[in-house]
């Protein structure tokens, strides 16, 4: 029987140095590998921590603005506190208890 592997969302940033500070100076991920076809063309990063990887567009037409991604987390009070230790302006992450579990 076929079996279904991993999903790789595909973000779109606009601003590079800002999604750098959001996603491995916040979050926490490092950078896996990134491409350009030329100087001048869009950037396609991909982003990973423990297992979860996310790709980040500059191209047009990837991704959507405005979309919520679930990621599951092993312990979500540690996380949160590595989150809150960091003291990011843009983002003070609360923790809610959601019936559906994320």
């Amino acid at each position: 029987m076929p079996r279904l592997g991993a999903v790789t969302p595909i973000l779109r940033i606009f601003d590079i140095a800002k999604a750098r500070e959001f996603y491995v100076g916040f979050l926490g991920f490092e950078v896996q590998w990134e491409h350009r076809f030329a100087d001048d063309a869009p950037l396609y990063v991909a982003v990973g921590r423990d297992g979860c990887v996310l790709h980040l567009s500059e191209h047009h037409g990837d991704g959507a603005p405005g979309i919520a991604l679930r990621i599951e987390v092993e312990d979500i009070t540690a996380l949160h506190g590595e989150l809150i230790g960091k003291n990011y302006r843009f983002a003070r992450p609360g923790v809610e208890d959601t019936p559906w579990k994320t």
